[in-house]
C-alpha cells in the first residue's frame, strides 16, 4: 500500500469521524438544528432544540392526562390505573416520609410534574427522533433553582425569617462552633442545588456519548467492530433504567431537601 493510498485511507477516516462528532454534538449540545435520521431540520433563533423538545414533553404529558381525568370511569383500570399508582407512590414513598402528611400531599401534584417531566425528557432522548434535553446543564441548573426557590421561599412562607434561620443551625452544637457551621450550613445548600444540577445532567450525558462512540466504531471500522454494536444496545438497555433511576432520584432528593428546611427540627 502506498503513502498516498494510507493518506486518503486517513483522510476519510478523519471525515467519518468530524461526521460522527458532529452527530454527537448535535444530539447533545443545545443548538438550532434538530437532527433527525433523514434530513435536518433549522429551528428559529427564539427556540433552541432542547427548548422544543421540553414543549413536546409538556404537550405529550398535558394530552396524556387531560385524557386520563376526562374518564369518568368509578374503577380505575389500564394506563388510568398505572398513572394512579404512579401518583400514589410519589406521595406515599417520596413526599410525605420526606415532608410529613401534611406538605407532602400539598406538593405531591409539583413533584408528579417533575418525575414524569424528567422521565418523560430521559426516555425521548433514547429514541432516534428525538434529542436529549436532560444533557443540557441549563436545563438540569433551571429546575434545580426551581427546587432552591421552594426551599427558601416556601420555608420563609411557613417557618417565618427566625424558623428559616434555624433551619442553618445545628442543634446541640456550642455555641462557638455555631460561627463556623452556620456558615458552612448555608454554603451546603447551594452544594445541593448543584448536586442535583450535574447529577442528572453528567448521568444523562455520558450514557448517551457512550452510546453514539460505540455506533460510530462500526461506521469508522465496518463490520470488524460489529460487537460494538452489540455493546451499544446493552448500553441501550441500562440507559432505559437509568433514565427511571434518575428521573427518581432528582424527586426524592428535592422533596428531601425542601423537608429538611421546611422541619428542621427532624
Amino acid at each position: 500500500m502506498t503513502l498516498g493510498t494510507l493518506m486518503l485511507a486517513a483522510d476519510a477516516a478523519a471525515e467519518k469521524q468530524a461526521e460522527i462528532t458532529k452527530f454527537i454534538n448535535g444530539h447533545m449540545v443545545n443548538g438550532y438544528e434538530w437532527h433527525l435520521p433523514f434530513h435536518p431540520i433549522e429551528l428559529p433563533h427564539w427556540l433552541p432544540v432542547h427548548a422544543l423538545m421540553m414543549i413536546i414533553a409538556s404537550v405529550m404529558l398535558l394530552v396524556l392526562f387531560v385524557v386520563l381525568t376526562s374518564r369518568t370511569a368509578a374503577i380505575p383500570s389500564g394506563i388510568t390505573n398505572l398513572v394512579e399508582m404512579f401518583v400514589l407512590f410519589v406521595r406515599d414513598d417520596i413526599c410525605v416520609p420526606t415532608m410529613g402528611e401534611h406538605d407532602g400531599r400539598k406538593f405531591t401534584p409539583y413533584f408528579c410534574s417533575v418525575f414524569a417531566f424528567l422521565l418523560c425528557l430521559n426516555l425521548m432522548g433514547l429514541v432516534p427522533l428525538f434529542v436529549t434535553a436532560t444533557s443540557n446543564v441549563w436545563m438540569t441548573a433551571s429546575l434545580a433553582l426551581i427546587t432552591f426557590a421552594i426551599m427558601i421561599l416556601g420555608g420563609l412562607l411557613k417557618n417565618g425569617p427566625v424558623g428559616l434561620f434555624k433551619a442553618f443551625v445545628p442543634s446541640g452544637v456550642p455555641w462557638p462552633l455555631l460561627i463556623l457551621l452556620v456558615p458552612l450550613e448555608m454554603v451546603g445548600v447551594l452544594i445541593k442545588i448543584f448536586a442535583l444540577t450535574v447529577r442528572l445532567y453528567a448521568n444523562m450525558l455520558a450514557g448517551h456519548v457512550v452510546i453514539f462512540s460505540l455506533l460510530g466504531m462500526m461506521i469508522l471500522f465496518g463490520f470488524i467492530a460489529l460487537p460494538a454494536v452489540g455493546m451499544a444496545l446493552f448500553i441501550l438497555l441500562i440507559e432505559v433504567l437509568v433514565a427511571l433511576l434518575q428521573a427518581y432520584i432528582f424527586t426524592l432528593l428535592s422533596a428531601l431537601f425542601v423537608g429538611q428546611i421546611f422541619h428542621p427540627a427532624h
